[in-house]
């Protein structure tokens, strides 16, 4: 694989992005969960309208992790006041951290997540932190083998379930 580079997303950039997120969350969540469940939160949550609403939040932010001019892996970090859960100014929430299948296990989640801690570190923050759903195994894996801890857990609506995510930090 050639070398990825990490770069902020512009206006331009939210149709192609949308296409590769859909993409990674059908890959990602599609195992362990009804497919009219999938399909409702996509409708929901990854649409054009959404992503351009995301997008817009003044402290809302997306990074395309880019290989040969393709996205292969996106990064959406929060600050207060859009955090989903903790509302903690002196913390960086990733909000989204997905790389496609077919680059998996190729350094693009750890690019991101190392992307994602520096930039929390130049913003002054004291950790890093995320919600993981309890069933994704690997991204557990993945995030332990990379320093967060969980600390808490919290709801999630998925379409007719309420799931339960876990609550990860890493501090600085």
């Amino acid at each position: 694989m050639k070398k990825i580079t990490i770069v902020p997303a512009e206006t331009e950039d939210l149709p192609e992005l949308l296409r590769m997120a859909r993409t990674a969350f059908i890959q990602a969540f599609t195992i362990g969960n009804k497919p009219e469940n999938v399909e409702h939160y996509l409708n929901e949550a990854f649409t054009l309208p959404q992503f351009e609403k995301e997008f817009e939040t003044p402290s809302s932010y997306f990074f395309l992790a880019i290989s040969e001019d393709k996205i292969i892996g996106y990064l959406k970090v929060n600050e207060t006041p859009s955090q989903t859960d903790i509302h903690d100014p002196e913390s960086l929430e990733i909000a989204r951290l997905y790389v496609l299948e077919e680059f998996l296990g190729r350094g693009v989640g750890p690019e991101l997540l190392n992307f994602a801690i520096e930039l929390a570190k130049q913003k002054a923050k004291k950790y890093l932190w995320l919600g993981v759903w309890e069933k994704n195994a690997r991204a557990i894996r993945f995030y332990e083998k990379n320093g967060l801890r969980k600390f808490g857990s919290h709801p999630f609506p998925f379409g007719d379930e309420v799931q339960t995510d876990y609550l990860m930090r890493i501090d600085f």
